[in-house]
């Protein structure tokens, strides 16, 4: 195992909660910043974590008082942001009340603008790594999270190119943890490889209101997906990001190859009444595509169409 290290979660729904469990199982101190039902459920129990074949429980400390959770971190310590990308402004003071003392800030967001928007809300640049998991994970009670599929891999990069000694100690981490841990050479375009496939996910699911195998399974839902995997794929070019020439294909093969069953996070949200995501996915591709003097209808319309909580059920 890795030398242990302190770990701060802030943000304790499904991804976060579930690395806090997986880390704390394998002998990290981890503390959630947590309130309500939730951190009473912490304080009481710890993390319960399901999968398919597994449960266990792992003891975890618990505060809303982020200076509190805070005080005994430092450099070499780890804290990861796994709030929804709309939450950040609310948790920024938290997030630099760890970055302050040195801790190394691993955002775990969709979207391509986490860091950026920590820099930009007075979080230090060099305290920030760049991070991406694929992970489907939810919080199915106060305390609880349930991995739903099989995948649990985070990768981690410098924000300029180039991998470090950070970098492979926070990879190393979640490796020795049982999850995949990378180091990246270029965390940019490991982000956007990411961003092209989930924007287009949650763009096709979320206007038909249907699973992934629905959508796939009907021309014009095929079509959809096809167009807004290219869009976002052009957007991304076009802002210099070194994607792959076989970008379109692969993702839409990786697009393919999920269970019929798949829904994206936004569409759950849409599902529940729930503020989406939509703006840092697909009205993210509307903006830049706006700046390159690209058109991306597709992606248009979804961040028009899904920006609001659905009143259908």
């Amino acid at each position: 195992m890795t030398k242990p290290v302190r770990v701060g979660i802030i943000g304790a729904g499904g991804v976060g909660g579930y690395y806090g469990g997986l880390l704390a199982r394998a002998g990290h101190p981890v503390s959630f910043l947590a309130r309500g039902a939730n951190l009473s459920a912490l304080r009481e129990h710890g993390v319960i974590v399901r999968t398919s074949d597994d449960e266990w429980t792992s003891a975890v400390h618990a505060s809303e008082d982020a200076h509190e959770l805070s005080a005994g971190f430092g450099e070499g310590d780890l804290a990861l942001v796994t709030t929804k990308a709309y939450s950040l402004t609310e948790v920024a003071p938290a997030v630099t009340a760890f970055a302050e003392r040195g801790t190394t800030i691993l955002p775990l967001l969709n979207g391509v603008e986490a860091a950026e928007t920590l820099m930009k809300l007075g979080v230090p640049r060099e305290r920030i790594v760049g991070g991406v998991t694929y992970i489907s994970a939810v919080r199915a009670a106060p305390g609880t999270i349930v991995r739903r599929t099989a995948a649990q891999r985070v990768i981690v990069g410098e924000l300029a190119r180039g991998t470090s000694a950070r970098v492979k100690e926070v990879a190393a981490i979640f490796e020795n943890a049982g999850a995949q841990g990378e180091a990246s050479e270029d965390i940019t375009v490991a982000l956007w490889q990411k961003f092209v496939f989930l924007s287009s996910i949650a763009a096709g699911c979320g206007l038909a209101r249907l699973q992934l195998g629905q959508v796939r399974e009907n021309p014009l839902g095929a079509r959809l997906l096809d167009r807004a995997v290219r869009e976002a794929v052009a957007v991304g070019r076009a802002r210099g990001v070194a994607l792959r020439d076989d970008e379109e294909e692969q993702t839409l093969s990786a697009i393919q190859s999920l269970p019929a069953g798949t829904e994206p996070s936004l569409l759950l949200d849409i599902r529940s009444g729930s503020r989406t995501e939509v703006d840092v996915l697909s009205g993210a591709i509307s903006r830049f595509a706006t700046e390159a003097g690209l058109e991306t209808p597709i992606h248009d319309t979804a961040a028009l169409a899904l920006a609001q909580p659905s009143t259908s059920r």
